[in-house]
Formats: C-alpha cells, sequence, structure tokens
C-alpha cells in the first residue's frame, strides 16, 4: 500500500484538515457531538447537519468560525480529495470519514456500533484501503447482550418494586434519548422524568425527528410522585444532594462498562444495565473484515489485542495513541 495520506494525528495530508482535533485547527472534519471528539474554536468546521445542531446547542452557536454541514453519502470534493460521510450508527448524526484520494481510500469510523437503534442513523459499511477503528471494547469478553433483554430486566424491576423510585445513569447526549427510544419500543409508555442537564439534548432529539413520548422535569414532581417512576440523569448527579429526593431509587446505570461486575459493585450500582453505544468484539472484527482493508490503525481504548488479531489475518495493524481519545470526559464510561 502507497503511503497514507492520512498522519497519525489525524491529519489529512493534501488539504491540512484535521479529523476530531483536540485543539483548535483552521479546517477541522468532526465525527460526532462528543466532547472528547468535538471541540469549540476551530476555524471551520465540516460535520453532518445533526452534528452541527449538537455542537451549537453544547457550545454555542459562534463555536467555530464557520459550519460547512454535509449530508450522509453525499461528495463533496475538497482540492483533489473526496469526503464522504457514512453513518457510524453511534448517536444522533455521528458519521465514518471516507476519503479518498489518487485512488485509495481510507475510513476513519469514529465511535460506532452496528446494532440497530432508532435514535441513530444506522451504520454504513465502508469499504477501504486503511480503516482506522476505534477499539473503546476491544476485547474478546466484551459481547454485548440484546438491548431490550437488558430493559426487560429494568421494566421487571420497575414491576417488582413499585414504591422505588429507578435512576437509570447515562450520558446525556446519544445513551439518554437511546435509552428512553428503548423504554418505548419496549412498551413503557408512562412518563419518563428527566434531570434538568437532559432537557435540552431530548429537546434537540425530538425536534429532528426522534420521538420519545411523554418527559418530565424531575423537579416538577414531587417525591411521592416519582415512587414507581423511571428517572433519567447524568451518573455524576446520582450521588449528589439532587438524588435525595428520588423515592428509596434504584440505581441503574447504563454502560457497555456494566459487564464487568466489579466495576458496578466499586459504583455501587444495584442493577447494571449492560446497553453499549459502541461496536463490540465481535462487531469490530466483522467491520475490519468486511472493510477488505489490507492495514487497520487502531485507537481509542483496547487497541493491543485488536491489533494482535489483525496480524493474525495477516493485515498491518498498529495501535494508534491519540492522546485527545485517551483523555476525553466520554472516556470515563459515560457515553459507553
Amino acid at each position: 500500500m502507497p503511503t497514507p495520506f492520512l498522519d497519525r494525528d489525524l491529519r489529512v495530508t493534501p488539504i491540512d484538515a484535521y479529523i476530531d482535533p483536540p485543539v483548535p485547527r483552521a479546517r477541522a472534519i468532526i465525527t460526532h457531538g462528543h466532547s472528547d471528539h468535538a471541540r469549540s474554536g476551530h476555524g471551520a468546521v465540516l460535520a453532518t447537519p445533526d452534528t452541527i445542531a449538537i455542537m451549537k446547542v453544547r457550545y454555542g452557536e459562534d463555536c467555530a468560525g464557520r459550519f460547512q454541514p454535509l449530508a450522509f453519502d453525499t461528495p463533496l470534493q475538497v482540492d483533489d480529495v473526496t469526503i464522504t460521510l457514512k453513518p457510524a450508527g453511534h448517536i444522533l448524526g455521528s458519521a465514518q470519514v471516507l476519503m479518498e484520494h489518487r485512488g485509495q481510500r481510507i475510513v476513519v469510523t469514529g465511535d460506532y456500533k452496528r446494532l440497530r437503534d432508532r435514535t441513530a442513523q444506522p451504520f454504513e459499511l465502508a469499504e477501504c484501503d486503511l480503516l482506522v477503528t476505534e477499539a473503546t471494547f476491544g476485547l474478546p469478553v466484551f459481547q454485548h447482550p440484546r438491548p431490550l433483554d437488558e430493559v426487560a430486566r429494568l421494566l421487571r424491576s420497575v414491576a417488582t418494586f413499585p414504591d422505588r423510585a429507578h435512576v437509570i445513569g447515562c450520558y446525556a447526549l446519544g445513551k439518554a434519548q437511546r435509552m428512553i427510544a428503548l423504554l418505548r419500543d419496549a412498551g413503557y409508555d408512562a412518563p419518563i422524568y428527566l434531570h434538568g442537564a437532559m432537557i435540552r439534548l431530548c429537546e434537540l432529539y425530538q425536534e429532528r425527528g426522534i420521538d420519545l413520548g411523554l418527559l418530565r422535569h424531575s423537579l416538577d414532581a414531587s417525591k411521592g410522585e416519582l415512587a414507581g417512576q423511571i428517572v433519567v440523569a447524568p451518573p455524576s448527579a446520582i450521588k449528589d444532594r439532587w438524588s435525595r429526593r428520588l423515592p428509596d431509587p434504584v440505581l441503574a446505570v447504563a454502560s457497555g462498562w456494566m459487564s464487568v461486575k466489579q466495576r458496578a459493585r466499586q459504583s455501587g450500582v444495584e442493577l447494571p444495565l449492560v446497553i453499549s453505544d459502541h461496536a463490540d468484539w465481535n462487531e469490530l472484527n466483522a467491520t475490519i473484515r468486511e472493510s477488505g482493508a489490507g492495514k487497520v490503525w487502531v485507537t481509542h481504548g483496547r487497541e493491543d489485542a485488536l491489533v494482535y488479531q489483525c496480524r493474525k489475518l495477516g493485515l498491518e495493524a498498529e495501535p494508534l495513541k491519540i492522546q485527545a481519545f485517551e483523555e476525553g470526559e466520554e472516556q470515563e464510561g459515560l457515553d459507553e
């Protein structure tokens, strides 16, 4: 394979544009709205319309010098590089970046999952020569269960403990809306109560056509009214003063990390829900295999096992340590 036109800082060298740069750049291509990928202060941002809307809600209307929206599967010619955004399935608007230059095809996945999720555009595979893939759950032990099975466990607990509030700790962008949609799809049609930090992003999803049913601010209900109800809140809120107004709460956390029982116990989680917005080990391997890539760069998580697996298959593979992905707030498990 010829020398890639993407360097190890995810800079598209022919056009001097960076993918998900951790510091302000003149040109940035943003895969999705989580803060370890989308930062403010760039000169120009190329992203999907949904991601741009999310960035403006989170960081303000003027968080970049200018925005250029690009719809999925719409090739954009920038000098002699063709850029196409492909759905990544991670959250609303999340994209993989497909780049073509002088016959070479490179895909940067960003964060992705392949399971269907009506709060995110479904993942689309893109064939390429070089695949830059995340590996948040890049170990064989991570094989996620069916999300609706986990939601069924939650609803059984709600029925079993009608005098207790069930509070689901999950990240405000993406996971909260997915959890609400999963509950609705499982037939739960009662109001779902929200911590204040969830409200504006849930409103944005609804404005963009994602039906989440009846939502209410948790502060609008008395402690007694919250008995037997489901409340969605950031994990950070569960142990602060806000949670004291919940009647004997059952603490649930929705995260791929909840498959690690010790992690759930240490966090005091009574009802761990293994629901992830990232590809598990099998999905990662399927994507690498089906992409047809001869070279794989692995980043954002458990790189070594996936690199070893790729090399066993005869592929060129190496870990790609990117500081922004290692230190972002979502790495604490909030978007997993």
